[in-house]
């Protein structure tokens, strides 16, 4: 099973969880099973309040779900638009976010978490 973690750069399982999805400059798809992991460069990083594309760097990619620090209420209802699960992480790194996906601790991602733009509190 592989799911997609925004990150703040690739350092394999030892990457940093970045807090804001949209902003993430890069993905990375981390196979659950076997902890192989894959980066994917967010070619939409860069854009205004309400215009993240949350699929369209990941359109060619296969994952069943995506662990955030952090989301934008339009990206999240963009991800359930297109079925793909939306899980919440408070962990900093990949490798701690995903032991606790593989335990089943992590908690889905809840309208109410979303953030409400860009210029927040996240790093």
């Amino acid at each position: 099973m592989t799911i997609c973690i925004p990150v703040n750069e690739d350092l394999g399982l030892k990457s940093q969880v970045c807090a804001h999805f949209g902003s993430a400059p890069a993905f990375l798809l981390v196979d659950v099973d076997t902890g192989a992991c894959r980066a994917v460069i967010n070619q939409n990083q860069h854009h205004g309040h309400g215009m993240c594309a949350p699929l369209a760097s990941l359109a060619n990619e296969k994952f069943e779900s995506i662990v955030v620090g952090g989301i934008g209420m339009g990206a999240y209802n963009k991800l359930t638009a297109a079925n793909i699960r939306v899980y919440i992480s408070d962990f900093q790194t990949v490798e701690d976010t995903v032991a606790a996906y593989k335990a089943g601790t992590l908690p889905p991602m809840m309208p109410g978490r979303a953030c409400a733009g860009h210029g927040h509190d996240h790093a």
